[in-house]
Parts: C-alpha cells; structure tokens; sequence
C-alpha cells in the first residue's frame, strides 16, 4: 500500500514538473522570443564546435550495436512470453512505426534536401549543379535519413519493448537502467530525472516536426487558394491539428492511431506512384542504384567524418549533426511507441524491420522526389530554394498534375502532422502514469496542448532556425542515456542467456539420471 501511494506521487511530481518546464520554455519563447532564439543559437554553437564528434560517434555506435543483435545469440528472444505472437500485422505495424519516425520531414525534406545538396554540395566535392553534385544530393540524403535514422529507434525501442514486454517492468524510460542503478534508484530521484529529460527530449523533437509541418501546410495552401503566409494562418494550423490529433489520441490505438497510419502510408504510396508517372523514370531508376551504391561505399566514411570537423563544421552542424540530433530527440516517442505497438516479435525480427523496411522507403522517396528536383536544372534549383517551405510546391508547379499533387500533398501533410503528434501524445501519457500502456484521456489532453504550444513558441521565437537548434541541445543528454541503455541491456541480455543455459543443462542431468535410475 505504502509503495502504490509513493509511486502515485511520483508520477503526479513527474507529470507536473514536466509541464511546468515545457510551459516556462514555451511562454518565454512567446513573450521573449529573440531572447530564446539568442540562447537557442549560442547553445547551438557551442555543442557544434565541441561536440559534434559525440553526436557522430553516439549514432554510429547505436547502428554497429544493432547489426550486432541481429546476429547475436539473443536475436531470437521474443519481446513478450515464449509463445506470443504479434499483436498487429506487419503492413499496419510498418504503417504505423513508418508515420511515427519520419512523418512530416520526408515530405518538408524530400526534394529540399537534394535540392540544398544540388546547389552546395557536402564538402565542396562538385561542382554545383553537376551530375555528379546530383548524385551527392541522392547520396547524402539515402545517409540522413537512412540506417543510422532508424538505429535510433531500433536500440531504443529494443530496450523499452526487452524491459516492458519480457521483463514485466514499467514503460518507463528510468526502467532500462534497473540492471545497472537498482530498481530503488529506478524509482526514486533518479529514476525521475531520467524520465523527465525523455519528456523534454519528446516533446522538442515533436515540437520541431510540428513547426516544420505547419511552415509546409501554410505554403500549400498559398500556393493552391493564396492563403497568406503569416503567423496568425499559422496558429490556425496548429490549433486545427491540435483538435484533430487529441481526437486522434483519445479513441487509442486500434480505433484512432492505427487507422489513421494506415491511410497515411496508403495515401504516400498513391503520391508517390503519380510522381514516378510524371517525373523521368529512367533517371529515377538509375539514381536509385547509384545512390545505394554510394552509400554503401561511403557509409562509415560519411557516419564518421573526421577529417570535417574542422573546415567544415557548419556543413555538419546544419545538416548531419542537426539530423543525429533530431533522430535521438525523437527517439524516446518513437521507441517507445514502437515497442507498444511490437508484442511477440523476436529481437532479429524488430530490428530487421525497423532497420531496414523504413531505410529502403526513404530512399525510394529521396529518389523520386529528389530527382524530381535536380532534373529541372540549377536555375530552377536556385529558385525553388528561395523558401524552403515551399521548395516542394515550387518544384511540382513544374510537372503535369501539380494542382492534384499539391492538393494530396497537403492532406498528407496534415495527416501526418496529426499521426505524429497523437503518437506523442500517447507516448507522454505514458511517462508520466507511471507506464501505463493505456494512460488516461486527462493526460493526453494536457500533452496535446502542451506540444502544440511549445510549437507555436518556438515558431515565433525565429521559424525554422530555432526549432532546429532547440532540437540539437535538448538531444544532447538524451544521447549519453541511449549509451548507457546499451550498456544496461547487455548486462539482462547475458543474465537471462546465462539462466536459459544453467535451467537447460539441470534439466538435462535431471532427465539422465532419471533415466539411469528407472533403467536401474
């Protein structure tokens, strides 16, 4: 009795700590926001120039570890009982870890990125606007978005679905570390230390995707009906979602979230088959085979390249290192919504499946849109990258069909923005009910609101630039805690391996000698 009561205050002090912090954070960026920008910048620069190789190293210590799993003699245990079985197919489960991780950007990123690289490749190594500089744009951008995305999730989802699924303990961030700090310490100050920076990391990262999405919807919408780009049409956006996803949240997985991915990767799968139709085929095709050919052959190279710390960190600080960034600020929501949602697969089977399913489908996106892109030339390139936001619509003005592309698009987008936001919400419920997988409808009301307004506040505090740098610095001690989650699962791994062994070998010398005594 004593226990139940201290964990409730627990996740009361949790629940209210969190929103007060977010709350600050999101008021100051409102009523201050040159001065959160100017502090948001000089965090930035400063994590950058000393540590941009520790966000470099982290992500590719995460992606080895993971391809280790998969042949590791712990690959075939299953993230629940012996004898479960998934609980949702493999096209909804696709369905839905693929509208969770990536969302928004690969459409905001989609022909930006490539388009950004075309104009100014990575390391000065083209000539801008080259064949060559294009197929560095395809080459980098299969790099952002592809394994070392999803080895984020793949390890931090392992952990969360090992603990919770097999383990019987808590959803809870604070219940990786009960091998290393003790199951006291979990629960204690610790414990909720470790908690509370996966809700600021949570929240951040969504916050930045939400921004992100809603610069996006605007420039739709003044492109198909001259819908004005403003702040004021911009926080009708996010109030609009915001309805919309806590709707989403509140009816649960099966009812709300599921569904809603579901048509999300149905209606990608759609724009994505009218852009192959329209856009050059066989340039698409041989773009696809060359950039995973780069790829492979300059995938440690580019995860840990050295030789640019230097002379060029502001390339890596603005693309590669704010990527790691927002991988890892994602990561705690993404993960841990991957493993609610992974019952009674085995780990080979989750990390096979969040490895590389999502890796193949962002490069099919890169590709087609990418190319979509660079194909009409530097000029246009130029033009299209006047406004970032509107890169995407600018380039599809160019090609047959852009009204109903445009028109689809920002239904997608807006889908999407609700799917990730209602996905975080679930996730933050979570957290702070002390890991209940269902958390009550109160809960994901006040974390729905809460991320729409640190979205809001970051906007105004300076756009795209500040949702950016917010995401890298509220990332950084959340990747010091993946790398000691390595450290914690290996230590259960070995243990139970370890019990499985000694219990199959008693049993073996028990059967033998039952045997010799019944022959005797």
């Amino acid at each position: 009795m004593f226990e139940l009561i201290i964990e409730r205050i627990r996740n009361k002090v949790v629940f209210i700590l969190s929103i007060l912090i977010i709350s600050a954070t999101s008021l100051w960026g409102i009523f201050s926001p040159d001065s959160l920008g100017k502090m948001a910048s000089s965090a930035f620069g400063f994590l950058v120039t000393r540590f941009g190789w520790f966000y470099l190293l982290s992500v590719s210590i995460f992606l080895f570890f993971c391809i280790y799993l998969i042949f590791s003699p712990y690959r075939n245990l299953k993230l629940g009982q012996d004898e479960s079985k998934p609980q949702f197919s493999n096209f909804s489960w696709f369905a839905m870890l693929f509208s969770a991780g990536m969302a928004i950007g690969l459409i905001f990123w989609g022909v930006a990125e490539p388009l950004s690289h075309f104009i100014n490749p990575p390391y000065g190594l083209a000539e801008a606007g080259s064949q060559k500089a294009a197929e560095l744009s395809l080459r980098f951008s299969f790099f952002h978005w592809g394994l070392h995305a999803w080895a984020n999730y793949a390890l931090f989802g392992l952990a969360i679905a090992y603990f919770q699924l097999r383990k019987g303990y808590p959803g809870l961030v604070s219940s990786i570390f009960i091998p290393i700090i003790g199951e006291r310490h979990a629960k204690g100050i610790i414990g909720m230390l470790i908690d509370l920076l996966a809700i600021f990391a949570t929240v951040t990262g969504i916050a930045t995707d939400l921004g992100l999405g809603t610069l996006q919807i605007n420039s739709g919408l003044n492109m198909l009906y001259n819908v004005p780009e403003t702040r004021t049409v911009q926080v009708i956006i996010i109030l609009v979602a915001t309805v919309c996803f806590i709707t989403s949240a509140v009816k649960g997985l099966d009812k709300g979230i599921k569904k809603l991915s579901v048509f999300n990767l149905v209606l990608s799968i759609f724009l994505l088959v009218i852009a192959v139709v329209i856009g050059p085929q066989l340039e698409m095709a041989k773009g696809l085979i060359k950039g995973i050919q780069d790829y492979g052959l300059h995938f440690i190279g580019d995860g840990l390249p050295w030789f640019a710390l230097k002379d060029h960190s502001e390339w890596l600080g603005n693309w590669t290192i704010f990527y790691w960034a927002w991988w890892i600020a994602w990561t705690p929501f993404v993960g841990t919504f991957i493993a609610r949602i992974s019952w009674g697969r085995t780990i080979k089977e989750f990390i096979l499946g969040v490895l590389f399913i999502p890796t193949l489908g962002s490069m099919v996106w890169f590709c087609v849109f990418g190319v979509l892109g660079t194909h009409q030339g530097l000029e246009v390139a130029k033009t299209a990258l006047t406004s970032i936001p509107t890169a995407y619509f600018t380039i599809m003005d160019w090609y047959p069909l852009s009204g109903l592309i445009s028109f689809v698009t920002v239904l997608l987008l807006f889908i999407f923005f609700v799917t990730s936001a209602d996905s975080s919400t679930f996730v933050l419920g979570i957290y702070t009910s002390g890991g209940n997988p269902n958390p009550s409808t109160k809960k994901k009301v006040a974390w729905g609101v809460t991320q729409s307004f640190l979205a809001l506040a970051l906007l105004l505090a300076g756009g795209l630039e500040v949702l950016q740098t917010a995401n890298i610095v509220a990332a950084f001690p959340f990747a010091i805690i993946m790398l000691l989650s390595i450290v914690a699962l290996m230590k259960s791994l070995r243990e139970e391996v370890v019990t499985c062994t000694t219990k199959l070998k008693t049993n073996k010398l028990s059967s033998y000698y039952l045997t010799k005594k019944q022959d005797t």
